[in-house]
């Protein structure tokens, strides 16, 4: 008789500040394992950190440092209700200055959706802070429209008939978390908006650039892999092929259908796990050399 044995690992929350030019912002993350091989994992938009939690405790369980963070007006973290606050680089700022507060030299950085694009943002600005990118639904020029036709309306209804934001706070705030499952929990999770805060993330996503342009795309060196959904049209798998082409040390993964990585995740947390252990294998140096 065999016997699946999972490995339990430590989880601990935390919290830093931030300048964001208003005023200092509070930032909250969760631990997950010990160690110096760092992994910084980022949520979808309007999405808490919690999100990224299985996949959180899988890396830890081979063994690698995980850090998930709320970005700023998300999930725990302080939500200002000033759009100038938002952006992808203030994002990629952020996760530099989590960085900074863990004493963490570097890190696999990584994210979904939002998380993806702020990833890129990271690797741009910091490129010698990033040890690999987990990039899962990137967002670019393939999504465009869809992205318009999804987040719009919510940004009108948040700004203009703030009553429909609150009243779906109230009715699934409520809900004990602990007695639906995970994902159903998640939703919950991200039904618990603010009007004005909900109003300003959206607008500063929309006035900005979502993502570094292509040509600084490929100037981007660290190794990456690259997960892409079919049949997504928010996060179009043909904008996942395109970033794993721009980029010169990528590789591409397609995602069986979109809920693959939320209802199955053993293949995939396979494929991010030994990405992430090939990353931190990689001696520094011979890495820079081989530029």
């Amino acid at each position: 008789m065999g016997y699946v044995v999972e490995m339990l690992v430590s989880e601990r929350i935390g919290q830093f500040f931030v300048d964001c030019g208003t005023g200092r912002d509070r930032l909250e993350y969760t631990e997950y394992g010990s160690g110096d091989a760092w992994v910084v994992l980022m949520h979808g938009q309007l999405m808490p950190r919690r999100m990224q939690a299985p996949l959180a405790r899988a890396l830890a369980a081979e063994g690698l440092h995980v850090v998930t963070l709320d970005l700023l007006g998300h999930g725990r973290s302080d939500r200002p209700a000033d759009p100038l606050v938002y952006s992808m680089s203030a994002w990629g700022e952020q996760v530099v200055a989590l960085l900074d507060h863990l004493g963490a030299e570097q890190a696999v950085v990584g994210g979904t959706s939002l998380g993806a694009n702020v990833s890129l943002e990271v690797a741009v600005a910091a490129p010698e802070r990033v040890r690999g990118l987990l990039i899962e639904m990137p967002v670019l020029h393939n999504a465009i429209e869809a992205g318009i036709v999804a987040f719009a309306p919510l940004m009108f209804a948040a700004r203009f008939l703030p009553f429909t934001v609150t009243a779906l706070r109230m009715v699934t705030r409520p809900i004990p978390r602990g007695l639906v499952p995970f994902w159903a929990g998640i939703a919950l999770d991200t039904c618990d908006q603010r009007p004005a805060s909900v109003a300003a993330v959206v607008h500063g996503i929309f006035f900005g650039r979502v993502a570094p342009s292509s040509k600084q795309r490929r100037a981007i060196s660290a190794p990456a892999l690259v997960v892409g959904h079919p049949s997504d049209p928010i996060h179009p798998a043909a904008d996942a092929a395109m970033l794993a082409e721009e980029l010169p040390n990528a590789r591409f993964v397609r995602a069986r259908s979109i809920l693959e990585w939320r209802v199955r995740p053993e293949r995939l947390n396979r494929e991010a796990a030994d990405f992430a252990l090939a990353c931190w294998a990689t001696p520094r140096r011979a890495r820079r050399s081989a530029r």
